[in-house]
């Protein structure tokens, strides 16, 4: 049997693991840096003691005995396409295909040591926690959250969880009878931050700011982060005790030293397919991705399973010496349950539709059912509902 070798433990890569272990044709190896599947979705709740560090991770030994496909614990630092070798810390791995499914970087303006991120390394939740935690011991504070996007690429932003964390530190504070002696601020370089899920989403959260007396900061440029806040392109400043901010997304740094066509921003370059451009057995699917369609367009985990699916699928297809194909492009979505803590808006864009269902109270307990719902699926405890 041909060896699939699929790099990166995220949503893509498990994915992509589990569908091609479905068509029995392939021995499947999954090679991560670390042994648990993160949910990012649900860390947000971990600066606000909503959730523990464990609750949001899922242990990728548990997912590799409901699905049968082997797990390496490794680093990679080199992929040598031409030679169909990976070149990790601890050995040399050999494929016939390869899925890439790293996830991507992050851009690193000047004095980003300063802040702290919810989408970065999983330990940056706790740090976040932290931080938060000495705060309200003190009893007052000013705290600042916003995002950033890539200018070479539009897609590699996040701004969703920014949101999120800002709403759920709000809702914290007022449980803690707190907020009045905190000042909450939310900023980003762009005029209109939250755009690109649709005008009805945009109405929706200025509206949250407002009834939450959160202020905001937008359409300036960062100049640098400093141990005591954010300055712009004006010199004007943002005074803050603490700083979250989400950077643009950038490729993986590995990706500089491998052999892979990568566009501007550090992206690997690929087809409708998931194909990498010039070759026909290695993929790229998730934020790895130079993912091409509307402007509107995002990196999020849902797109990552999409895009696994499909290369799953055309793997399967190639080896079976069929001519059918899937593409990603035509399934590009805004997905999000924007939680608050205390509820939550679910949003949706595609192609032909946009729209904004609130969802108080319920909404923030279904999210919290969606994690639930992903630790048992993925280890194979109950079968995943078609579509979800």
């Amino acid at each position: 049997m041909k060896n699939v070798l699929i790099l990166g433990g995220g949503f893509a890569g498990v994915e992509a693991a589990i569908d091609l272990m479905k068509s029995k044709l392939f021995t499947v190896t999954l090679l991560s840096e670390r042994d648990y599947l993160f949910l990012y979705p649900t860390s947000i709740w971990i600066p606000t003691r909503g959730n523990r560090f464990e609750d949001a991770t899922i242990s990728l030994h548990d997912i590799r005995k409901a699905h049968g496909f082997t797990l390496v614990v490794d680093a990679v630092k080199e992929i040598r396409s031409a030679d169909r070798t990976l070149v990790g810390i601890a050995g040399t791995y050999r494929y016939d295909y390869l899925v890439v499914a790293t996830g991507s970087g992050k851009m690193t303006p000047p004095g980003h040591e300063h802040t702290l991120t919810i989408c970065g390394s999983p330990d940056s939740a706790l740090a976040i926690r932290d931080r938060l935690d000495v705060l309200i011991e003190r009893g007052s504070g000013s705290i600042a959250v916003g995002f950033g996007g890539n200018p070479k690429d539009v897609s590699a932003v996040r701004g969703g969880p920014a949101f999120e964390l800002m709403f759920n530190i709000d809702t914290y504070l007022r449980k803690l009878k707190l907020r009045a002696h905190f000042t909450l601020t939310f900023f980003a370089p762009m005029a209109e931050p939250g755009a690109r899920m649709g005008k009805k989403a945009l109405s929706m959260i200025d509206s949250m700011f407002r009834s939450m007396d959160i202020r905001k900061h937008f359409g300036k440029k960062i100049k640098t982060f400093t141990p005591g806040g954010v300055t712009f392109e004006d010199d004007t400043r943002l005074e803050a005790d603490l700083v979250v901010f989400i950077a643009g997304g950038a490729g993986h740094a590995m990706l500089r030293t491998s052999d892979l066509p990568l566009n501007e921003a550090g992206f690997i370059r690929i087809d409708d397919t998931c194909l990498v451009e010039g070759t026909t057995n290695v993929y790229a699917v998730g934020d790895s991705a130079a993912i091409e369609g509307p402007e509107w367009r995002a990196k999020q985990g849902h797109t990552a399973e999409v895009m696994a699916r499909a290369a799953a699928f055309n793997i399967e297809m190639t080896e079976r010496g069929k001519p059918a194909r899937e593409g990603y492009r035509e399934r590009l979505s805004i997905l999000c349950i924007m939680d608050t803590g205390s509820g939550a808006a679910f949003v949706y864009r595609d192609a032909t539709k946009n729209f904004v269902i609130p969802m108080p109270i319920v909404g923030h307990w279904l999210k919290r059912g969606w994690g639930l719902y992903t630790k048992l699926t993925k280890t194979g405890r109950m079968p995943r509902i078609p579509g979800v």
